[in-house]
């Protein structure tokens, strides 16, 4: 995954051990099967892969576990990379291959 890269949320469970914790850090949580739109990568020093989103913004605060004030970061394995057949440009050349052989197809039997 990359910045720029459509996502889909597959977990937005939290640990009740944690919940404490992430309603502290997190204004604003994700949601399960919301589309999302992947604003930066975090590798917060190695200890877990994060991402944020374009749809949502959580105040800075400071982590003593990476030592920085940063936004709050959803882990990457929260999300799947949506993947799209196609652009439309490259559907709409698809569509009129698929017309010129139907009408060659109508050629040849007639």
């Amino acid at each position: 995954m990359r910045p720029g890269d459509k996502v889909i949320c597959v977990n937005d469970k939290i640990d009740p051990d944690k919940n404490e914790e992430i309603r502290r850090d997190f204004e604003i949580w994700i949601t399960r099967d919301k589309e999302y739109t992947i604003r930066e990568i975090l590798d917060n020093n190695g200890i877990v892969t994060g991402v944020l989103l374009d749809e949502v913004h959580n105040f800075p605060k400071f982590f003593k576990l990476i030592n920085r004030f940063q936004e709050p970061a959803f882990a990457i394995w929260r999300f799947r990379k949506l993947q799209y057949n196609a652009t439309p440009a490259e559907a709409l050349s698809e569509v009129e291959e698929l017309v010129d052989v139907e009408e060659e197809q109508l050629i040849k039997t007639k």
